[in-house]
């Protein structure tokens, strides 16, 4: 099946086992249709790179269009509509968006330490000192 066929599309970081069991509860509550690793995704096809999906959780829209990090949660809940739909826009709202940055980017650096985290969680930026 053509990739541009199948979106939207959810793209996660497939050697952490933090955003794996992240990304499969996402699929479930959302009832996303393509979930899947960045490591096997076409990311070409995608308008994706491997430093995008390094950097973060990503989101291909129907329409093409890229979100990263809590705006892509907030762009999948707004795709299924209903509750999530409102709770995906409350997120892009000014100050909360704000807040919901802040709060991915602390959940990213330290998902190793999260529940079902592993060593291979831990980010992979040559920048840092992990």
């Amino acid at each position: 099946m053509n990739e541009v066929n199948t979106l939207p599309a959810l793209i996660f970081d497939g050697d952490c086992a933090f955003c794996t069991s992240s990304a499969k509860k996402a699929e479930r509550w959302f009832r996303l249709d393509r979930v899947e690793p960045w490591q096997f995704a076409d990311l070409d096809a995608l308008g994706l790179s491997a430093e995008q999906c390094m950097a973060s959780l990503q989101w291909v829209s129907r329409d093409g269009s890229v979100s990263s990090g809590h705006l892509a949660i907030a762009a999948a809940m707004k795709s299924r509509g209903a509750i999530w739909g409102v709770v995906g826009r409350v997120l892009c709202w000014p100050v909360i968006t704000w807040l919901g940055a802040l709060v991915y980017r602390w959940v990213a650096n330290n998902r190793y330490r999260l529940p079902g985290g592993t060593a291979a969680c831990a980010m992979r930026d040559s920048t840092s000192s992990q």
